[in-house]
């Protein structure tokens, strides 16, 4: 079983929509509840930290990427539930635009893989639906169209 498994609170996760050259950064997720579909990287907020020191920490610890996050631009919160009814899964995910800074993308922490990726390849990827829905807010994608995605809720963190 995840180490946030069967909380018993909702937990809070952050991430970073990070854009370089008409590019999006996502990672390819290593654990439950998005295990090996791709999403914007991020991860659970620690005591103490704010919104951006969250972002910019998961960020460099998923992909080895600097960033300087910024503002809220996608807020949702995901919510799963195991065979027997009782929440296996719950977050709250806050995801901030951000600046890249510098560093060579690399797969780190629980992502399997890290990549910039081209809104014409995220056909060929299985991307989670939060993250689908987030790159058509964010205008990196159009409306609905023939993207692959499965039923996954979110990603973990």
């Amino acid at each position: 079983m995840a180490r946030n498994e069967y909380p018993d609170n909702p937990r809070v996760g952050v991430g970073a929509v990070v854009l370089r050259e008409g590019r999006i950064l996502l990672v390819r997720r290593g654990a439950p509840p998005a295990e090996g579909l791709w999403a914007i990287p991020g991860g659970g907020l620690k005591l103490g930290e704010t919104l951006r020191e969250g972002a910019e920490r998961e960020i460099f610890e998923e992909t080895g990427v600097a960033i300087r996050a910024g503002e809220p631009v996608f807020t949702c919160d995901v919510c799963e539930r195991g065979a027997e009814g009782r929440v296996r899964f719950h977050y709250v995910i806050v995801d901030l635009a951000a600046d890249y800074i510098g560093g060579e993308v690399k797969g780190g922490d629980d992502a399997l893989e890290a990549r910039w990726v081209a809104p014409e390849e995220l056909e060929g990827l299985s991307v989670t639906k939060t993250t689908l829905k987030l790159l058509r807010k964010f205008g990196f994608l159009r409306p609905p169209g023939p993207f692959t995605s499965t039923p996954a809720p979110g990603r973990s963190g």
